[in-house]
């Protein structure tokens, strides 16, 4: 007897049905796979949730008298207050000034701007506009979902100087995620959108991913380590420590000493939670990058106690040494001291070696006229921020005790020792 066919719509809705099971399946699986707090949506990203109302603080680890005295900080401190001319008002000298200082910061000078009085000329158009002038090109970018940064390279000095240098530099400087914001239209916006349009702009493949990482792991960590950006592309840690050791290690901004950075405060974060932050595949990555790093600057400093630019050449760098820019030993100098203030010690050259640099950073600093650190400022700012750093400090914590004790503009310090007292730079 021959069987009876079903008819084609019978076949069709079995099929229908057997799709959608198929499909609801796969959608399960993949929500299974998703860690709590990833934040994920589909293919486009969603507010990152942030757990904190101010960034994660990394710590000082050390306090050392010998690497530098109360008297040669509080000198190095005096030469980098955020003393600026209406010529001088650049973003980018704000933006350190202000992560040196934090937002706490208050100057009895005349002249020497707040750490609020910095915060606000970041974050406030009209501020901006009474310096550079209305038809000024704006810092802040008012965008559909939030505030984003206009920066540029060569250096504009109306504009951000570096990709999320303004981001990293507020965080790092106590702004909470609730401080208004006000671009040109004079609508009201919030830090965390800023956060989140950064979250929205960030592209792994740029060539300054330096300070978005940072900015990142300080508001993100532990809680969310997976988050997407504007095109969709998934981010995690993992993926940011190793985009941040690619290629030679002097490439980046100044000398590739701000990926170190970022790189030595993701092992902190994750070192410092129980949740990890990096998987333990790249935890090893990072130590050993970071060591190596370590073996490169022992071979690479000069007797005088500084770091050259191609510090990344190690022995060569200093076999082959040849007259560089006066800044560039400035640059590589407080930026190596800087990370290694918050490394760990098994990441460090030997300790005399640490005091050599840091007599060399002192004396290179207290030689320089004030109006020639301001033009340089960003980067002495780094190495006032380093010194406060290693006596287990911050600049506008330590100002506040010396002048409890002693009132006014510091004395002059007492003399470096002559063996330790370097030439100018050449």
């Amino acid at each position: 007897m021959q069987r009876r066919r079903p008819p084609l719509s019978a076949i069709l809705a079995v099929q229908a049905v057997c799709l959608v099971l198929l499909a609801a399946s796969l959608a399960a699986r993949l929500i299974q796979s998703e860690p709590a707090g990833s934040a994920l949506s589909g293919g486009t990203p969603s507010v990152v949730p942030v757990e904190r109302r101010e960034a994660h603080r990394i710590e000082p680890l050390y306090d050392d008298p010998d690497v530098v005295s109360d008297e040669q900080l509080a000198a190095v401190l005096a030469k980098i207050r955020p003393e600026f001319s209406r010529d001088e008002m650049h973003p980018n000298y704000i933006e350190h000034a202000l992560r040196t200082w934090g937002i706490e910061a208050e100057f009895d000078e005349p002249g020497v701007l707040s750490g609020a009085a910095l915060r606000d000329f970041l974050l406030e158009h009209r501020r901006q506009a009474e310096v550079f002038g209305r038809d000024s090109r704006a810092l802040l970018i008012e965008r559909p979902g939030g505030v984003g940064v206009r920066w540029q390279q060569p250096y504009d000095p109306r504009v951000s100087a570096h990709h999320d240098h303004l981001l990293a530099s507020l965080s790092e400087a106590g702004v909470p995620l609730d401080q208004p914001v006000f671009p040109p239209s004079g609508r009201r916006w919030a830090f965390n959108d800023v956060l989140q349009e950064a979250v929205r702009d960030f592209q792994v493949e740029d060539d300054e991913t330096e300070w978005s990482a940072m900015a990142f792991a300080l508001w993100f960590a532990p809680e969310t380590t997976r988050f997407r950006s504007g095109d969709g592309r998934t981010i995690t840690f993992d993926l940011l420590a190793r985009r941040l050791m690619q290629s030679h290690k002097n490439v980046g901004v100044c000398h590739g000493t701000h990926r170190i950075y970022t790189l030595v405060v993701l092992w902190r974060l994750n070192e410092e939670f129980e949740r990890s932050v990096l998987s333990e595949t790249v935890r090893r990555e990072v130590w050993e990058y970071l060591t190596r790093i370590r073996d490169l600057i022992v071979e690479s400093q000069f007797d005088d106690g500084h770091w050259p630019g191609n510090w990344a050449d190690g022995r060569r760098a200093v076999a082959n040494a040849a007259g560089e820019p006066e800044h560039q030993p400035v640059i590589a100098t407080g930026h190596h001291l800087e990370w290694l203030a918050i490394a760990p010690l098994e990441l460090h050259p030997p300790r005399e070696q640490i005091r050599k640099a840091a007599a060399w950073a002192i004396a290179a600093t207290l030689g320089k006229r004030d109006e020639e650190i301001r033009r340089q400022y960003t980067f002495y700012s780094h190495i006032g921020n380093a010194l406060a750093l290693w006596r287990g400090t911050r600049p506008t914590e330590f100002r506040a005790k010396w002048q409890a004790t002693h009132g006014g503009r510091p004395a002059d310090p007492p003399p470096i020792p002559d063996e330790l007292l370097p030439p100018t730079p050449q």
